[in-house]
């Protein structure tokens, strides 16, 4: 059961961005209602000779309702074009001059003109052809009973409206490709950006996974080893270690047949160890060379190797961005860790700042990009539970700082 506001009509031009749009079929209504009602009924009884009554109510039916068709134009039609038929016969019996129009004097023309402008804008073509093809018989049986010579002017109904029809019908098809396309357009757009997170969500799993099968491969080794390493174990003690080194190998399995899932049939595994904070500076030499002065305040401390590569990874990224946007613009980097906080604890600051660059017209030093841009630094950072603040600068610049947490805790 659908509610009242579902069933109510929609107006004409209701989803125009612009107000003066929306409220233009109400005018043309407006105006043309308060413009034919007075006309329809002097033109009837004075050119005409129809009695004024007659004309009168002819004239109230053949306009009033055109107030209506903003809403309801089909509706609307049905009741003027079987008044305009009505009028047509309530004046043949009286005696008018040759030089008038008729089956439908110019006033009704009009106003059916414009009722046909709105059932295109309205309706499908099936319905509009049905509406056409009324009007034109009417048109032309009301013909042989013309008082006086039926000519091409006798015509003029069948073809106006004919023409309103198909224009307002080219209005709407041509609106609602507009709309369509703007909406296949927004579901792309997003489709994009939702591809975009996951092609990165999926590489920073790649990256990661290379850090936690060095760990349990370590633990695969210890274990499996402790009996020779270690003196006078006891059963238990070994058939203990023996499960755990079980557990890991089957843990490696695991993550090898999801890292399998994750790449592409175009990926290939790297069997180089992943970068980490010790890398940085050869980013920041290798920026320096670019032409870009780099002023870098390094860290020396131990971190999670996942710390590591996510610091890493928005360094790289960042400094790229320097080099693609900014070419020779002076960049600061400074990683720092701040103290103990008894409710977050350790934490390391990763900081890019670059100023504006020298010349804003110069072209970039590197045409290309990774294409991950914040989107995996942000994903880089809230995997391992820290925050990013990104942003442009007051001078025309950027800033890029990143909280990583350091304590085991914030991994979980």
């Amino acid at each position: 059961m659908t509610s009242a506001k579902e069933e109510r009509p929609r107006a004409l031009l209701a989803d125009a961005s612009r107000p003066w749009v929306r409220l233009l079929p109400w005018a043309v209504a407006f105006v043309l209602c308060v413009a034919l009602l007075p006309t329809t009924i002097v033109v009837l009884t004075a050119d005409y000779g129809l009695n004024g009554g007659v004309a009168a109510g002819l004239a109230v039916v053949q306009a009033a309702p055109l107030l209506l068709a903003v809403v309801r134009p089909l509706q609307v039609w049905c009741v003027v074009f079987v008044a305009d038929v009505a009028g047509a016969l309530a004046l043949l019996t009286v005696d008018f001059e040759e030089r008038l129009l008729w089956p439908f004097p110019p006033m009704e023309i009009v106003g059916y003109v414009g009722l046909c402008l709105a059932l295109g804008l309205r309706e499908r073509r099936r319905t509009l052809a049905l509406v056409w093809s009324a009007t034109a018989v009417a048109n032309v049986a009301l013909g042989f009973a013309a008082p006086h010579d039926f000519g091409a002017k006798g015509l003029l109904f069948t073809i106006l409206g004919g023409v309103a029809l198909l224009l307002g019908g080219v209005l709407r098809e041509r609106t609602e490709v507009q709309r369509r396309l703007a909406e296949q357009e927004t579901i792309s757009e997003a489709e994009r950006s939702r591809r975009t997170l996951l092609e990165e969500r999926a590489r920073i799993a790649r990256e990661l996974h290379d850090v936690v099968a060095h760990h349990m491969s370590v633990i695969t080794v210890q274990a499996d080893t402790a009996e020779y390493r270690l003196d006078k174990l006891s059963p238990d003690v070994r058939e203990e270690f023996t499960s755990i080194a079980a557990t890991a190998r089957e843990s490696l399995g695991e993550m090898r047949r999801l890292l399998g899932v994750l790449r592409n049939e175009e990926a290939r595994g790297e069997l180089v160890p992943q970068p980490g904070l010790a890398q940085i500076g050869q980013l920041v030499e290798a920026t320096a060379r670019a032409g870009g002065p780099v002023e870098f305040t390094p860290c020396d401390v131990d971190v999670p190797e996942a710390v590591g590569l996510s610091a890493y990874r928005i360094v790289q990224e960042a400094l790229a961005n320097v080099v693609r946007h900014a070419p020779g613009a002076r960049t600061r980097v400074s990683l720092s860790v701040s103290e103990d906080d008894p409710r977050d604890g350790a934490q390391l600051t990763v900081l890019i700042v670059n100023g504006p660059p020298p010349q804003p017209s110069a072209e970039p030093l590197e045409a290309s990009g990774t294409g991950h841009g914040l989107v995996g630094m942000r994903e880089r950072v809230r995997i391992i539970g820290g925050t990013l603040d990104a942003g442009p600068l007051p001078d025309g610049g950027f800033r890029v700082a990143a909280l990583l947490p350091l304590t085991e805790k914030d991994f979980t």
